[in-house]
């Protein structure tokens, strides 16, 4: 199994597979743990009883997560290809699950330009507002002072994209930036791209 990384296209399917794969190992690593133990003292009263039973305890978080992941519909592929063919130059990331305190949304991409992040989202129903402000805040908490927009046209993201791309070196332009120690080789847009990755599912 290919690994794919969190936002490229293709990750909720790979980490179906990957979270499915692991939920059945730690369930099976203690069940036979159990079964070895049993077949070998005849009683289910011993002690890798109970290493088994608190062995179930990682299995169980795995399961949850997984039942996680497995209620994410995948991006569309058709979806996925109009905006891969307005990239360019920007941060894109795909697939991405954001969990807030309100509630949760699937945005199928992100942008990064400069003081710009734009998203777009088939699956929301009314405002975008509450995304925007999660997003926008917690970039602010970790120093990037930006402008957010999710939107809910595809035609309205691939047009900013087109934008962005067309006006990308203008919008980069006095930026004051200092680069992160832990991640000397990642510039400004790249590191955004990693925060908004790094609070999505």
């Amino acid at each position: 199994m290919k690994k794919v990384k969190k936002g490229d296209y293709g990750y909720i399917r790979y980490e179906k597979k990957k979270r499915l794969l692991t939920t059945v190992v730690l369930f099976l690593i203690p069940l036979v743990a159990f079964l070895a133990a049993f077949l070998i003292t005849g009683t289910k009263k011993n002690i890798i009883t109970v290493i088994a039973m608190v062995g179930c305890l990682p299995a169980c978080r795995a399961l949850v997560n997984m039942i996680m992941m497995w209620l994410q519909k995948p991006m569309d592929a058709k979806v996925y290809k109009k905006i891969q063919a307005h990239e360019g130059e920007l941060e894109v990331t795909y697939e991405t699950y954001l969990t807030t305190y309100e509630k949760s949304v699937f945005v199928e991409s992100f942008a990064v330009c400069g003081n710009k992040v734009i998203g777009y989202t088939s699956h929301m129903d009314g405002s975008t507002q509450f995304i925007e402000d999660h997003v926008r805040g917690i970039l602010k908490q970790n120093g990037y002072k930006v402008e957010v927009k999710v939107f809910k046209e595809l035609k309205t993201y691939l047009e900013r994209m087109d934008y962005l791309n067309a006006h990308k070196q203008e919008l980069e332009q006095n930026i004051s930036f200092k680069p992160d120690e832990r991640y000397p080789d990642l510039s400004r847009d790249q590191l955004i791209k990693h925060t908004i990755l790094a609070i999505s599912l």
